[in-house]
Order: C-alpha cells, then structure tokens, then sequence
C-alpha cells in the first residue's frame, strides 16, 4: 500500500508556520483530488489545504492547535482504501509498508516540535513560535514580559502582531553598565521610563456586567486579530478625517451604459470599486506623499502603488486584500483584480501574501447602504478612503444660461489620514482631487 505526505504548502515569503485549526477529514476518509483536508492559520490570514492526491487519509500527523513548519507533512494520504476489522475498526496499513513511513515521521516530527518549543517559567506553560521569540530576542523581551501579552492566536497564542503592538509600548532595554552609580541612575531612568509609559497606555476598562437572558460568546481569531489591531492603529496615529460629495453622475451613467457589454465580453461584473481605484491611483500620483510609511522619525515614500481593498466576510469579519502595483494595471486589469480578490476572500483562498504590502487603501461602505463613514488607518499606511453610497439628490447645476436645479448621482468621499505626516492641507486636497477625477469621468470613454 503506498502512502504519500501531505506536505504543509508554503503560503508567501514571510510566512514560516501555521497553526492546525482543524481537520476536515477523519482517519480514514475517502478523499477526492484537491478536496480540503484541514483548515490553517497564519498570523494573516485562515485558508484551507487541499489534497494533491487522491485517496484516504491514513494517518494524522498533528492535532487541532498545533502549530507545523511550512515544508513539513501534516498528513500521510494512503492510495488504497484501509482494511476494516470484524469489530468495524480500520486495521493499519501493513507493518512493512508502515515502518517506512514510520522512519520518515519521526525524524520529521521533532524537528517540528523543536522548531516551536514551548517556553517555560514557573507558573507558564505557552509555547512562542521561532518568529515570535526571535523578535522577542531582539527587542529584549523577556519571558514574563512575553507571558503578560495577550494572545490574540489559537489558543491564546502571541502572534506576530501581538508583538509588534506590544514594542512601542514598551520601555527601551538598557545595557549593563561598569559604573554602579551610572547603572543605578540608569535603572532608575528606565523604570520612570516604563512606569510612565505603563501609565500611558493602560485604560482601565469599565465593568461589565450581566443581565438576564444575555449571551456569552468568544471571539474569533480573526475578530481578536482585528480588534488588536484596531486598538493598535488608533495609539500610534492620530487619526482625522476630511470629507467630500462628489457628484459621479457621468461615472454612473457611464457604467450603466457600459457594464452589459463589458461583462459579456471580458466575463467580469463591472462594479463601482475598480473605478474609485483608478482614480485614487490618479490622486496618488499627483500627490505622492499620501503614499508612505513612518518609521519612527523617518518617513518611507513607496515607490509601488499597492491599493488595499477592504472585504466583508461571511462570517461578519473583515479582510484587506491588496491589488500589487495597481497603477500597472488598466481598467479590465483592476476590475480582475478586485473580482478575483472578493471571491477568493469570500471563501478562504487567498494566501498570506495577498495580504500584505498594501499602500493605500480603500473601503466600499456604500455596498452597505452607508452613506459616509470613518475608517481607521491599516498600518503602516498612513491613509485611507471610505466611499460612501451613491444617491439620487437635488443639486444646483452651473451653466453656461445660469444656475439650475436638477437630479444628480452623489457620493461621500471620507478620508481618514495620519496626521503625524499628513496635514489637514494635504489629506483635504488629495480626497478633493479624487472626487475632482470622479467628477470629470469621460461619458465617451471606451472600453
């Protein structure tokens, strides 16, 4: 009986490991080509590993919440079915057959074992993969520290945005000093220094309690992870918010005319979406300092234009996933692009690395029949761009004969940006200048 590895799938270049959330199929189990078997997590993002080959789950090789290095078998899939007992048990594979695959798990399992040890203190027991205590290593973390950050991972594991949120709050290490009286001085400069910080960041949280007929339920990961990050976002920038309407009358009646055709001939839905993108894009570069990063007192400004587009989940979360190098692509190209990135968000398929690397980003709150709203910040942008529901009103229409009143399509453009960088002079013209593109779309335009 020959028996194949199920191997764990790399998932992008910085992604390492993954956590099991869990299996799909049972031992045993008739599994089709490409059907999924289990379910993963990364720090980034949930997908699932389908099977490359065809046949039954033999053996598994790790349990739900383990966490397994990318390159390393999660599985052994068997190409023939298992043999079923007279008591209804499934009899292993042969001995000769099971050895050899026997050797090949275990001198593959300890090096996942070892790969993610736990660490350990006297009254702690969590386990920080290779990523999470090498970052730990050099920001000088020690383990009580790592043991006191909550845990936003399966099972209340620190990941990498744990981490990260975790550092600017945390008072700078100092190093040993042959000096007593320097050292002491220093000690005592770096405790004021924490304790001050400590006092910054710690809110209390009210109270809450329950009343009757109330329901408790736990958050998800992926709900933990945006919540951390939230809260993250709004400490380290100062957020404000600039708004515009914008009349797209000629955007909408240019889509209307044109989405039929386009869908007929390119197979793709014609939404709203890739066209705001094509005119932040525009916006972008004729202000490029909306398209950066800060990094403590330096400030990084992106050569690529990498639009995040915010996406509802089923499940009631939400996910970013980024158009690469948006400003290579035309019209179809975008309108691929962010098709093709809902659809696979909706269900579990994009790969961590979809999800990073964004430089602005944009979020459609008129799909929910929102007519504005405030975005925060995905760091470590520096901007971002809520497009609010388009709606019929009355407007005043300039002309050459004189003012009039008639029926145009308006759209609330609300931007949220950075103010450590980004002026109120900055960040209101470029959302002005947005709209100004939305505004002037060529109703003759072809496609």
């Amino acid at each position: 009986m020959a028996q194949v590895e199920l191997i764990m799938p790399k998932m992008g270049e910085s992604v390492n490991e993954a956590t099991i959330i869990k299996w799909l199929k049972n031992e045993g189990d008739k599994i089709a080509l490409d059907e999924p078997v289990l379910e993963i997590a990364t720090d980034k993002v949930d997908s699932e590993i389908p099977s490359p080959f065809e046949g039954f789950l033999a053996k598994k090789l790790f349990k739900d919440g383990d966490v397994v290095q990318v390159g390393k078998a999660v599985a052994l899939i068997s190409t023939e079915a298992p043999v079923a007992g007279s008591n209804g048990s499934v009899t292993a594979p042969p001995v000769a057959e099971v050895k050899k695959e026997t050797t090949s798990v275990a001198t593959t399992s300890p090096v996942a074992t070892t790969a993610t040890p736990a660490i350990k203190n006297s009254d702690s027991s969590r386990f920080y993969s290779p990523l999470v205590k090498s970052i730990a290593k050099q920001e000088g973390i020690s383990v009580a520290e790592l043991d006191s950050i909550s845990g936003s991972g399966q099972h209340g594991r620190v990941t990498k945005n744990d981490i990260l949120a975790y550092i600017p709050n945390k008072g700078k290490s100092v190093a040993p000093s042959t000096n007593g009286s320097s050292q002491t001085a220093t000690n005592t400069t770096t405790t004021s220094t924490t304790t001050q910080a400590t006092e910054i960041v710690q809110i209390k949280r009210p109270a809450v309690s329950l009343m009757g007929g109330d329901e408790i339920i736990e958050m998800d990961r992926m709900r933990k992870i945006i919540a951390d990050n939230m809260v993250m976002s709004k400490q380290v920038s100062p957020h404000v918010t600039s708004y515009v309407e914008a009349d797209v009358t000629n955007l909408v009646m240019w889509r209307e005319k044109f989405k039929k055709t386009f869908e007929k001939r390119e197979g793709e839905k014609l939404t709203f979406t890739p066209l705001i993108i094509e005119c932040i894009i525009k916006a972008i570069k004729d202000f490029p300092m909306i398209n950066i990063s800060v990094d403590g007192t330096k400030i990084i400004i992106r050569k690529n234009i990498n639009i995040g587009m915010a996406a509802a989940l089923p499940s009631g979360n939400l996910i970013v996933p980024v158009i690469k190098n948006a400003d290579r692509l035309n019209l179809l190209g975008l309108t691929k692009s962010v098709n093709d990135l809902a659809n696979r968000a909706r269900t579990n398929k994009l790969q961590p690395d979809e999800i990073l690397g964004g430089t602005y980003t944009l979020t459609n709150v008129g799909t929910f029949g929102n007519v504005m709203g405030t975005p925060i910040i995905p760091q470590p942008q520096v901007a971002i761009m809520a497009a609010g529901a388009i709606r019929k009103k009355p407007a005043v229409i300039e002309t050459p004969q004189g003012d009039t009143i008639g029926i145009r399509h308006m759209m609330f453009l609300s931007h949220a940006y950075d103010h450590r960088v980004v002026d109120g002079a900055l960040g209101g013209q470029f959302v002005r200048r947005v709209a100004d593109y939305l505004e002037q779309w060529d109703v003759n335009r072809e496609i």
